[in-house]
């Protein structure tokens, strides 16, 4: 099975390029840089096999797309169809949510949550919690019977720090970063103490009450953006994962063929 999974989130696209089911190489870049989007999905497709019985040179593989953003899905399908004559699949659309949502209304949450969630349940099996730190920041929650409950969305850094500039006098906008202490000597080191260190807490503490609500502490996995910048003054999450989203994606076109084959 070889898919080109792609996550179009709000700011990065992310092109994941996975060979007889096993990831070869994911790439993230900005969404709005098309000619450099154009060609990680050429490369990444080239890298799939022809087909054996093909006369015309037509690789034995799907692109799947889980996206946020339906603008950039719209692009994406154009140069799929432009560039490799393919069509694309659209988790929610073509192929089915891999997990179902006790929530008010599931087709209104993002494709993102469910795909990741559905992803760390897969090797959890068992109640989890998957936090996501791109623009916006989800903290979501899995049952212990593999439903999505629901969770909360957060500005992301990029978010937050922006509106501190646009609706103060004299407050600067500044990039996020780990410090180094626990508190700024000048105003700029104070934000990015303030940003970083509150998105920490509001993690710990929304987990807290979601272990209240299910009666023991979940596993916690994160991932996104800037997971990896947070994860070593997280010592109660479990696991980062990078690109979890995109490997939901996979997962949801898997569990769709195997559902197909069973009613067959």
């Amino acid at each position: 099975m070889n898919i080109v999974a792609v996550d179009i989130g709000n700011t990065n696209v992310s092109v994941g390029l996975f060979l007889d089911g096993k990831e070869e190489s994911i790439q993230s870049l900005p969404g709005a840089g098309e000619a450099d989007l154009r060609d990680c999905l050429v490369s990444a497709w080239q890298k799939i096999p022809v087909l054996e019985s093909s006369t015309q040179g037509k690789r034995d593989g799907v692109i799947v797309v889980g996206s946020v953003k339906p603008v950039w899905t719209e692009l994406v399908r154009r140069m799929a169809g432009e560039s490799l004559g393919e069509e694309i699949r659209v988790v929610g659309e073509d192929i089915p949510l891999p997990m179902s949502a006790w929530v008010d209304e599931p087709e209104k949450v993002g494709a993102d949550r469910i795909v990741s969630a559905a992803a760390a349940y897969a090797v959890v099996e068992d109640a989890v919690v998957v936090a996501d730190f791109g623009t916006a920041v989800t903290i979501d929650l899995v049952d212990a019977k593999g439903v999505f409950q629901g969770g909360v969305i957060c500005p992301g850094f990029e978010i937050s720090a922006q509106a501190l500039k646009d609706n103060t006098a004299k407050l600067p906008k500044v990039v996020v970063h780990r410090p180094t202490t626990p508190y700024g000597k000048n105003t700029a080191d104070a934000i990015n103490c303030g940003l970083y260190y509150s998105i920490i807490g509001a993690l710990e503490e929304i987990v807290r009450r979601y272990a209240e609500e299910i009666g023991h502490w979940p596993q916690t996995v994160i991932t996104g953006s800037a997971a990896a910048m947070i994860k070593d003054d997280c010592p109660f999450v479990d696991n980062y994962v990078p690109h979890l989203v995109v490997k939901g994606i996979v997962l949801a076109y898997v569990k769709h063929l195997e559902s197909q084959s069973e009613m067959d």
